[in-house]
């Protein structure tokens, strides 16, 4: 049996974005984004309560300031403690798994999603998405972008305006266009 876009995607192989059950799941998340990002400033049920529907999966003490973008949501795992300044986007083609107590500040980008590199099989309209994981106690700079199929090790520090384009390993303090490790913690 021939396999879904979703599930292609979600394999990490080449899919269709225009897909139709792709795009009805794009704009059922744009629905609840917007609910979200329309709620009354400071914590509340409404905004867990959206969160909950919204994500795969999310801890009880997580915050997400508005605006808050993302492609699905239901590829989103963010643990107990995670914390969303405003401004952020999380491109979640593939999966997102945020450990917990993660701190990211204003205008932090995540991409899971990404294009073929030979123009004519990119002109096709196939995708690609590759996952991303961020582990327990990291801090992400604000505007930092994490790019597809990135890695950041527990207790690392991202630098302001970092572009991540390979995996950073756990107990640094990393920065930089391309990120790259500055020092170790002790």
């Amino acid at each position: 049996m021939a396999r879904s876009e979703k599930e292609k995607m979600l394999a990490g192989e080449l899919y269709r974005a225009s897909d139709p059950e792709l795009v009805a799941l794009r704009v059922s998340a744009r629905g609840l984004l917007a609910l979200y990002n329309a709620t009354e400033p400071g914590p509340g049920e409404r905004r867990q309560q959206l969160l909950r529907e919204l994500l795969g999966a999310v801890g009880t003490m997580v915050e997400i300031e508005p605006p808050f973008f993302c492609d699905y949501g239901s590829q989103i795992y963010a643990g107990e403690g995670f914390y969303l300044n405003t401004g952020c986007v999380i491109l979640d083609c593939a999966p997102v798994t945020i450990g917990t107590n993660v701190l990211c500040a204003p205008g932090v980008h995540i991409y899971t999603a990404t294009h073929p590199t030979e123009p004519a099989l990119r002109r096709s309209g196939l995708e690609l998405a590759a996952p991303v994981t961020i582990g327990d106690n990291v801090w992400l700079g604000g505007k930092a972008i994490v790019c597809p199929g990135v890695t950041i090790g527990q207790n690392t520090t991202i630098g302001a305006g970092s572009v991540v384009v390979k995996s950073i390993p756990a107990n640094v303090i990393a920065a930089g266009n391309p990120c790259r490790v500055l020092r170790h913690l002790d």
